[in-house]
């Protein structure tokens, strides 16, 4: 396992961002005296060079559309090296393991599954034999600083669009895990309610690596950055004091925003100039079912606190689940229209339906049972229904409409224009959809990452 290339780290799909998945894992192998090779399937094809020359490859599947992605490429490197072992690591790893092992991997690792997966190529190395599926790694780790170099240029990847100009954009993560128990998230099934922070030297050296790549602007990828809020701010102060000119954004609960309002007006100074939060749905009877721990006010108040402070709000939906009205439908449309956010939601948010992965908190949940159908294995998660057949098929014509718009590069204001005149129609209401006037194609965008996808 030693030879050069004997582990093969592969990526699919980290949000258009160049992957830590790759650049921690090939960190902590090198550490341990490994020398593995790496592929980025999102940006390149895969090397089947690399793949013949793999003892083991180690996939890495943090997320739904990584994990689909996954299983294709472990499918193709069975097929170009059928003496490979694979490894799936990540949240839907641990979600899926039971699907997972056999057909696509020998091995499933989740949690903080660096150091894991360092003992598992080392045990391998000694001829070991191993338990296919370990319980998720939940510990501190001794976290070396990413190895980014050789890895695809951030020319690559999603870029900062700001006042015009698009800048080069790192992706860097102060913590691991989250504090939270959000029903339909896929971090507390695996973490319960446990979060890691990576010190701040790891994290700065990073950046500063990041800054020389060329990054001008940093996004900070935890699932919540203010799960450690002077953790958070300690970071941003000491990287603002080394590269002033730097911006950066961040990921926040909006119960976190409303708590920690005080610290916004610090965070702006520092050069955030916006922040991601998971509304998911103005219905309080969602936001319940979902156990978000927050309210419809809560989001008025979260997004008075950013615009005070002149930091962009970029909310997150999940506007399909069981529970969502047509007429909830249509008042986040009108909600998004009225506070003039039409540039800071990317379309496919309007068109997003509720994911059940195996492992999910909401399958134990009673409120979820009358609308569940199966489980979809082939697509890890389970179907439902909506009691209003109006809103599975809305949704169907929305995904249409969006994936369309996207490929047509449809200005977002005139696709949010076409999805609230077609929710409009689907409740018999057309006239009501002509009270939204798209701006004008000329006018000032909040800062935006190019990819917009956020979770």
């Amino acid at each position: 396992m030693r030879e050069p290339g004997a582990v093969l780290l592969v990526s699919c799909y980290e949000l258009g961002h160049q992957p830590l998945g790759l650049a921690w894992p090939r960190a902590f192998l090198e550490r341990a005296g490994f020398v593995p090779d790496a592929i980025d399937l999102s940006v390149e094809p895969l090397d089947e060079t690399k793949v013949r020359r793999a003892r083991l490859a180690a996939i890495a599947v943090p997320m739904h559309t990584a994990l689909r992605l996954g299983v294709r490429a472990a499918e193709r490197i069975r097929r170009i090296n059928p003496a490979c072992r694979i490894v799936c690591h990540g949240l839907y790893a641990e979600l899926n393991a039971e699907h997972l092992l056999g057909r696509y991997a020998d091995f499933v690792l989740s949690g903080e599954s660096e150091a894991a997966l360092v003992d598992l190529v080392e045990r391998l190395d000694r001829g070991e034999q191993l338990a296919r599926h370990q319980a998720p790694r939940l510990e501190r780790l001794p976290f070396p600083v990413p190895r980014r170099d050789g890895l695809p240029a951030l020319a690559r990847y999603a870029a900062l669009e700001r006042d015009g100009r698009r800048l080069l954009a790192g992706y860097v993560e102060t913590s691991r895990g989250c504090l939270h128990s959000c029903l339909h998230c896929p971090i507390p099934p695996v973490y319960g309610g446990r979060f890691f922070v990576v010190p701040h030297d790891v994290v700065l050296e990073d950046v500063r690596r990041l800054v020389a790549a060329g990054a001008q602007h940093i996004t900070f990828g935890d699932p919540d950055f203010l799960n450690g809020p002077r953790h958070a701010l300690r970071l941003v102060q000491a990287m603002h004091a080394e590269f002033p000119g730097l911006s950066y954004d961040c990921t926040a609960k909006i119960e976190h925003i409303v708590r920690h309002r005080e610290r916004f007006t610090e965070f702006a100074a520092t050069g955030c100039v916006f922040v991601v939060s998971a509304v998911e749905s103005l219905s309080n009877v969602v936001l319940a079912q979902l156990e978000k721990g927050h309210t419809r006010a809560d989001v008025q108040v979260a997004l008075d606190v950013l615009r005070q402070a002149g930091i962009a709000l970029r909310p997150s939906f999940v506007p399909f689940t069981p529970w969502t009205s047509l007429d909830d439908y249509l008042e986040l449309l009108d909600w998004v229209a009225q506070e003039e956010l039409v540039d800071q939601v990317d379309p496919v948010q309007f068109s997003i339906r509720l994911l059940i992965p195996q492992g999910s908190l909401l399958l134990a949940r009673p409120g979820i049972q009358p609308f569940l159908r199966g489980l979809d294995a082939a697509s890890f998660t389970h179907r439902w229904t909506h009691p209003d057949p109006r809103m599975d098929l809305l949704q169907r014509d929305l995904n249409a409409l969006v994936e369309q718009a996207a490929r047509s590069a449809q200005d977002p204001a005139a696709t949010f224009g076409r999805i609230r005149a077609l929710a409009y129609l689907r409740a018999d209401r057309p006239a009501a959809a002509a009270r939204f006037r798209a701006p004008p194609p000329e006018r000032p965008i909040a800062p935006r990452l190019t990819e917009p996808w956020f979770c």
